[in-house]
């Protein structure tokens, strides 16, 4: 069976996704919390800011052959009150994090001839989001570097792609709402479908991605977001 990690998955997206591919191979888990970990068989506890280098060399001695860049951070503010700490960590977690996972992993992929590269993005790294310059930045990093590396790694028999979700019913997604200066029924109105896209949704997608009927998709940037992204 094929050796799969995913960041962030003790809960939202990176659980749906996890426990949606445990039918296909083994399930490689990473967060920064132990006790949420324990339901996997296979663990590793580490945060991404403080210790990527763990998970750089787990990485390379699972063997890992589908690679989930789930994990990621956001930050809501005005550009000018973000600090240095704010910055250094958003770009750090969400797009230097990936970079790094990716550059270990391909070794083994390249060497089998075969592997899966999902980054799961954001809608708002396709469209901006006002006061989200810093998560919307590295997001829309992910794209480029996914296009790049569908081109560097395509004779090696290595997809790459990223996921754009929209709005989620996550954690995540209920603190963004939080954050942000609308309110939750606000939100749903700029959304054509009118409501929050589901976990299992994007897991499912992910699956489909990695699996043999997808072979020839890669460098692309798939937005799932209920239709945000092409107007109310």
């Amino acid at each position: 069976m094929v050796n799969i990690l995913v960041t962030g998955a003790t809960q939202g997206i990176g659980k749906a996704i996890a426990d949606e591919l445990s039918s296909v191979g083994n399930i490689y888990a990473t967060g920064r919390n132990v006790e949420l970990l324990r339901p996997y068989k296979n663990y590793c506890v580490c945060d991404l800011l403080k210790d990527v280098e763990t998970l750089e060399r787990y990485v390379q001695d699972k063997k890992i052959d589908i690679l989930i860049n789930n994990a990621g951070e956001y930050i809501y503010g005005a550009i000018d009150k973000m600090t240095d700490e704010q910055i250094h960590e958003i770009f750090n977690v969400n797009l230097l994090a990936p970079v790094k996972l990716i550059a270990k992993a391909s070794v083994n992929m390249k060497e089998k001839k075969w592997g899966r590269i999902i980054n799961i993005g954001s809608i708002s790294g396709i469209m901006g989001e006002a006061n989200a310059s810093l998560y919307s930045a590295t997001k829309s990093g992910l794209v480029g570097l996914t296009r790049a590396l569908a081109l560097e790694l395509a004779s090696y028999n290595i997809t790459v792609n990223t996921i754009n979700p929209g709005w989620v019913d996550t954690e995540m997604g209920k603190t963004s709402v939080e954050l942000s200066e609308f309110f939750k029924d606000e939100i749903l109105e700029t959304i054509p479908q009118r409501r929050f896209v589901q976990p299992k949704e994007i897991a499912k997608l992910v699956k489909y991605l990695i699996s043999d009927d997808a072979k020839g998709i890669t460098g692309q940037s798939i937005n799932l977001c209920a239709g945000l992204s092409v107007g109310i």
